[in-house]
């Protein structure tokens, strides 16, 4: 009710009159999605998420409930894909149907929760959803961005060459498995807090600590993490005295000389018994050869002598 006051006033007389306006204002409140968690999820793969969507109708909201969830299609000049309904105290399931063992409500939709649960997240799932609550003339809709993510597995430490004194010592650390942004971190453990040289790249997992000294020895510890995991490994750092590289390169070259010598030994022995095989192999086939010549020559002489006794005992088949 709104009233106005009107009052008129003169030197002479005081005029006064009230004109009572009434007004009837009718406010409605329309259907409203009521649910005011993250617009953003992120779950590992494996497990269960919930995506709210309570909802409060209007007094004037007196329709049949409508409840669609939808897969937004990120192309906005296609189609969203219709996922999950409930209408006439009925639940619908379409499209794929892998999904349907892990979609549901997670309370009696038509009581003002139409959340849904979906367990078992695979990396497929990322998607943005949409939860359509109709009841005319009343409408409202929220949306919610799920990423699933694969959580870092437990990464591997070591140190990229030497662990000399002086030197610029680099430790890694690297997680084989990981849905990026991966974050490294290196801590010291113990005997001290980190070397005032250390650097450290927190997105490849490289330390990098120059001029290494005795009193940077110790237990570092690497953690890498992402929004749904972390993994950690150690790597105990040592401090060595610097190698006599000129030693070491000599070392080297006598040791490769040595290795060329014995190569060639090795060629001239095997030259030298392939050569005394094939002199064996020739020295017997001489023998051979002369020893089937001397049996030729023996059995013509034997086939010889045979012939001549013949012909003097009978002297006219010689005739």
């Amino acid at each position: 009710n709104v009233y106005a006051i009107y009052f008129i006033n003169s030197r002479d007389k005081i005029f006064s009159f009230l004109v009572f306006l009434k007004c009837n204002l009718i406010f409605t409140t329309a259907m409203q999605v009521t649910s005011t968690g993250p617009q953003t999820i992120h779950k590992a793969k494996g497990e269960t998420v919930t995506m709210g969507c309570t909802y409060s109708p209007g007094a004037q909201d007196t329709g049949e409930l409508d409840i669609e969830w939808y897969n937004l299609n990120p192309d906005m000049t296609q189609k969203d894909s219709l996922i999950l309904s409930y209408t006439g105290d009925k639940t619908h399931y379409y499209g794929n149907w892998d999904i349907k063992d892990r979609l549901k409500f997670i309370a009696d939709p038509k009581n003002g929760d139409a959340s849904v649960s979906l367990s078992n997240l695979h990396s497929s799932d990322t998607a943005t959803y949409q939860c359509k609550v109709k009841k005319a003339p009343g409408v409202d809709t929220r949306k919610v961005t799920l990423v699933v993510m694969v959580p870092p597995s437990r990464p591997k430490c070591w140190v990229e060459g030497g662990e000399e004194k002086g030197s610029t010592v680099s430790l890694r650390c690297k997680a084989p498995e990981g849905s990026i942004p991966l974050t490294y971190s290196w801590t010291r453990e113990s005997d001290g807090p980190m070397p005032p040289t250390a650097t450290q790249d927190y997105s490849t997992g490289v330390l990098l600590i120059k001029n290494h000294t005795d009193s940077y020895v110790g237990t570092y510890a690497c953690v890498v993490k992402n929004a749904v995991g972390s993994g950690q490994c150690k790597y105990v750092l040592r401090a060595y005295n610097p190698t006599n590289r000129v030693g070491m390169i000599v070392g080297a070259v006598i040791g490769a000389l040595l290795l060329l010598l014995l190569l060639l030994l090795l060629i001239w022995l095997l030259i030298c018994c392939c050569n005394k095989r094939r002199y064996e192999k020739e020295r017997a086939n001489e023998i051979r050869l002369a020893q089937s010549t001397e049996a030729y020559a023996f059995s013509r002489r034997v086939l010889l002598q045979f012939t001549n006794r013949k012909s003097i005992f009978n002297p006219l088949r010689t005739l």
